[in-house]
């Protein structure tokens, strides 16, 4: 399990990273003035020729790759709740290298999350030392009966 939380921490940053990358690119492009077909394209070769752009999806890609390597190796119900730290992770970013202002309010969210994902990694956890305790019971019950 520490391997998957390492890899998880490792996306996280990439998908942190990513937003940050995006929203810089987005505040050089300009705001969107209107939902309309030349705006829609006026945004997109902006954002096709915003170095702050690309970095920002190769980022999010590479926290997809994460996000797929840690899919194939535990259960979507452990896994997908724990990708809720990036809200953690992402507030961070916006404080640190974005400089907004984070309301106590927010922060009071963030260490309500940071809970949850504890108790989703405990109960993780607790399930993995059941499944030895279930083997080891199995091994010993077969080994006392004479099975090999």
């Amino acid at each position: 399990m520490f391997k998957l939380l390492i890899i998880l921490l490792i996306g996280l940053t990439f998908e942190s990273a990513g937003v940050v990358l995006l929203k810089k690119g987005m505040n050089n492009i300009g705001e969107v003035q209107k939902i309309s077909v030349p705006e829609v394209l006026r945004i997109m070769k902006a954002g096709a020729t915003s170095p702050q752009i690309l970095l920002g999806v190769f980022f999010e890609a590479l926290f997809f790759a994460c996000l797929l390597i840690l899919m194939s190796k535990s259960d979507i119900s452990f896994l997908w709740p724990l990708t809720g730290l990036s809200f953690v992770f992402a507030t961070f970013a916006a404080w640190l290298f974005l400089g907004e202002h984070v309301s106590s309010v927010r922060w009071f969210g963030v260490i309500l999350i940071v809970i949850g994902a504890g108790f989703i990694s405990y109960s993780e956890k607790s399930a993995e030392k059941a499944k030895t305790a279930l083997r080891t019971e199995g091994s010993s019950a077969g080994t006392s009966q004479g099975i090999q």
